[in-house]
């Protein structure tokens, strides 16, 4: 709602370009979506009364995550890569703006609903309606995109094919706030995780890191294995098809082979023996989470078919969701403002203690299934992430409302 009163010339600046306006609304809401998940986490932990949603809070803080705060992050990238990937001219302003208004609206009337403000049920369906909207323009313009390149790039392919499994998690999610069916609403949030999420994450992961590292540091020789992009779409989809069943006892089968994969593609991609700036460092980092996560749901796995038991809990998804999102959200938003700003390529003092801070963050979280006080971590965990994120997203909001340092349009 802020973006109302800001004056013409600046709403000018961040309309400027899709990271501005997308990343804006995205840092916005990652914001404002923990402020009412840690304020119920720790209402919950002391017994303060809060306002009661018609919806389970744990689903709505997995809906407003999945499905608001991190795809405005990706469609701000997307709709800036996809035409320099494909050599095609970049998107006018007319084009994204609608995604940014879209994505930005139903995340603030779900808040809304969520704090008890009016008819929270009746908020919940608008902000779907706003959301589902907003991504259907953002989706139609990259797979347009893609028609355009006749589906040459394989990346693009793949992140706007995990788009689409988005626009079926949403129509899920509108559809259980009208049936209240708790089977379609698991669905969604097992989509959002495993057949969005994660695929688009790995695909810009695939095609960025090699690139970047290879632009600092010297004979650096870019591999990118085709093959193992079409292996973790199998191997998601095998892995959300056994969550969808119930089928834990089975996941270490398609588990273990992706822990495998994305530890030899961490050491595969890793500049040994050379001097690698920050910036870098904390990609490399961030994508480190991904073998770890796998690792922890092979665990989980391998002892419930063995015992029965269902032990670690959320901890693997967690180590997913944190370590290996919310550290990488940091890590390339962060690399993208830099450089679409004008601005030295460095790291710098607020992005790096965002990202450290999210590494205790993510340890907190998968720590706090195996804790006696289990809520009081959780509590602990999510105002670490506003403590994280604050700085950074006061930073990088100034740099999105502002002219870029260079001088140069964009």
């Amino acid at each position: 709602m802020s973006t109302i009163i800001l004056p013409a010339s600046t709403l000018r600046i961040i309309a400027a370009a899709p990271h501005r306006l997308l990343f804006f609304v995205g840092a916005t809401n990652v914001l404002l979506a923990m402020i009412w998940w840690a304020w119920w986490l720790v209402a919950a932990r002391l017994g303060i009364g809060v306002a009661q949603s018609p919806v389970p809070a744990g689903w709505m803080h997995a809906i407003v995550m999945q499905y608001h705060v991190l795809p405005a992050f990706i469609f701000g990238f997307l709709l800036t890569v996809f035409p320099r990937w494909m050599s095609l001219p970049p998107l006018r302003r007319q084009h994204y703006v609608p995604v940014g208004i879209g994505l930005f609206g139903g995340q603030l009337l779900t808040l809304a609903g969520l704090a008890g403000v009016g008819d929270s049920l009746t908020l919940f369906k608008i902000g779907a309606l706003l959301t589902s909207a907003g991504w259907l323009i953002g989706t139609t313009l990259l797979v347009r995109l893609t028609w355009q390149d006749r589906g040459q790039t394989w990346h693009a392919v793949s992140c706007a094919f995990a788009l689409a499994f988005g626009l079926l998690g949403l129509s899920l999610y509108s559809f259980y706030l009208f049936s209240a069916d708790a089977r379609v609403m698991f669905v969604a949030i097992k989509l959002g995780a495993f057949a969005v999420l994660l695929p688009i994450y790995f695909t810009v992961c695939h095609r960025m890191i090699p690139f970047f590292t290879s632009g600092v540091v010297p004979g650096y020789r870019v591999v990118r294995p085709l093959w193992t992009l079409a292996a973790l779409w199998a191997g998601t989809l095998v892995h959300l098809w056994f969550e969808l069943r119930h089928g834990y006892a089975w996941l270490w089968l398609v588990d273990a082979p992706l822990m495998v994969m994305s530890a030899w593609l961490l050491w595969l991609w890793w500049p040994r023996g050379r001097a690698t700036p920050a910036l870098l460092r904390v990609l490399y980092g961030g994508f480190a989470w991904l073998p770890v996560a796998f690792g922890s749901y092979v665990a989980q796995s391998v002892w419930f078919a063995a015992t029965s038991e269902f032990v670690l809990g959320r901890a693997p998804a967690h180590a997913l969701f944190i370590g290996f999102f919310g550290s990488l959200l940091v890590a390339m938003v962060t690399r993208v403002t830099q450089g679409h700003s004008g601005r030295p390529l460095v790291l710098g003092g607020v992005a790096a203690f965002a990202f450290v801070l999210v590494q205790l963050v993510a340890i907190t979280r998968v720590i706090a299934e195996l804790a006696p006080d289990s809520l009081g971590m959780q509590a602990i965990a999510a105002i670490g992430w506003l403590v994280a994120f604050a700085p950074w997203v006061v930073r990088s909001s100034w740099i999105y409302l502002t002219p870029r340092a260079d001088g140069a349009n964009g």
